[in-house]
């Protein structure tokens, strides 16, 4: 570690800020097209169900990293523009893995009780009501874990970009070995800025999961307690007092 020089640090350091804008970048656009193509694959519609089930299987059944390949090299081909590498790489991962959260989606809504929708209709409201004020405050919870494994496996896959030439973690690891001819070193370390990060995110996660889980079955607030006048007159039991000459 003592022939990597600030320089090569400096190159590292980069990196870990390229992963890091890669991972929000893409988690964002993945939690649109979870929640999208989830809520689709339960609509009443067949025809809304078939075409979300076909992105799904579409994007699930296809390589990330050919996808990648796609996206840069074969689409300009077909629209006459190009994407810059980084925003292919965060289209690619984004629609890859938002494929794979919609089923967390799909999963989470489906297991809410069918009595709570009947309730919602009791209520009357509308579809939408019942999806916003009934069925995802009780699901949400329940994606929060599955979600936080997607985004450690998004944080990872990040990796697939140092192909196209985006300055990520490993595209800089890559330069730093080149510089150095030194393996073990380098790769020690990027395996530990790695772990830092998702343990990171998975830190942060458990504090969303904790307030999600917080606001289902919470206790009501406390209603201050009444406070009962003592009687001014005789005190009166359960049962009446005999009356002179009355047999006891």
């Amino acid at each position: 570690m003592t022939d990597i020089t600030w320089g090569l640090w400096e190159l590292l350091l980069k990196g870990v800020w390229i992963t890091v804008q890669l991972t929000v970048y893409s988690a964002a656009l993945a939690a649109v097209v979870a929640f999208g193509i989830g809520l689709a694959r339960t609509h009443r519609r067949w025809i809304v169900r078939f075409l979300s089930g076909a992105y799904f299987e579409i994007f699930r059944g296809t390589s990330a990293l050919i996808l990648m390949f796609w996206m840069f090299f074969v689409l300009p081909m077909g629209f006459g523009w190009q994407l810059v590498p980084m925003w292919a790489a965060v289209l690619t991962l984004g629609l890859t893995y938002g494929a794979y959260g919609s089923e967390v989606v799909r999963g989470a809504i489906a297991a809410v009780p069918p009595g709570q929708r009947e309730a919602g209709i009791a209520l009357s409201f509308s579809p939408g009501q019942q999806l916003r004020k009934v069925v995802l405050p009780q699901a949400w919870p329940g994606m929060v874990p599955p979600f936080n494994n997607l985004l450690i496996e998004l944080l990872k896959g990040t990796a697939l970009v140092s192909i196209l030439g985006v300055g990520d973690i490993a595209f800089g690891a890559s330069l730093v070995r080149n510089a150095t001819a030194q393996s073990a070193p380098v790769y020690t370390i990027i395996l530990v800025m790695y772990f830092v990060l998702a343990f990171t995110l998975t830190r942060g996660m458990r504090a969303v999961e904790r307030h999600a889980k917080a606001g289902v079955g919470q206790a009501p607030a406390k209603r201050s307690r009444l406070r009962l006048r003592p009687a001014t007159g005789p005190a009166v039991t359960g049962t009446a007092a005999p009356a002179e000459g009355e047999a006891r």
